[in-house]
């Protein structure tokens, strides 16, 4: 049984590499029209997956740096992710356009009982799976960065 649990884990993160390869083969595309939270989150969960993604943004971005163009649904996760942007130092408007504004998109889904959680900007994507606990998530595979451009 821990066998299958390996495995899937290693097709999941070869499927997600995979996708974020492709993205350099089509030039990059990038497209912050929405974002999905497919995974419907429970709030801890989203929480602690929002916090860990935004740190690792902060770490790509650097913190505060400009307003985060943010077109979220309406979940849980919408919500910690805001929350957490804010806590980093960044502005948070939809409609943020021009110098300084950072266009984001996020997708959240889950895969055999994980949830994998990927950012988007024009000039970096993030990827990550995480394990959900009763208080919240766990990092469960080292983070994916894709860079885009000169960053």
């Amino acid at each position: 049984m821990l066998g299958n649990s390996k495995i899937s884990r290693v097709i999941a993160i070869a499927f997600l590499s995979s996708s974020l390869a492709a993205c350099t083969t089509t030039g990059g595309y990038f497209s912050p029209q929405a974002s999905l939270d497919a995974a419907n989150l429970a709030e801890p969960t989203a929480d602690a997956v929002a916090a860990d993604m935004v740190a690792r943004l902060a770490e790509h971005v650097g913190p505060g740096t400009g307003t985060i163009a943010l077109k979220a649904d309406n979940t849980p996760f919408a919500t910690a992710f805001d929350k957490h942007l804010r806590g980093w130092g960044y502005a948070v408007d939809p409609a943020a356009t021009g110098q300084g504004a950072i266009p984001i998109a996020y997708t959240v889904d889950a895969l055999d009982g994980d949830v994998i959680a990927r950012i988007s900007t024009p000039n970096v994507e993030l990827a990550r799976q995480f394990q959900a606990t009763t208080t919240g998530a766990v990092a469960s595979s080292p983070l994916s960065v894709m860079k885009r451009g000169d960053t």
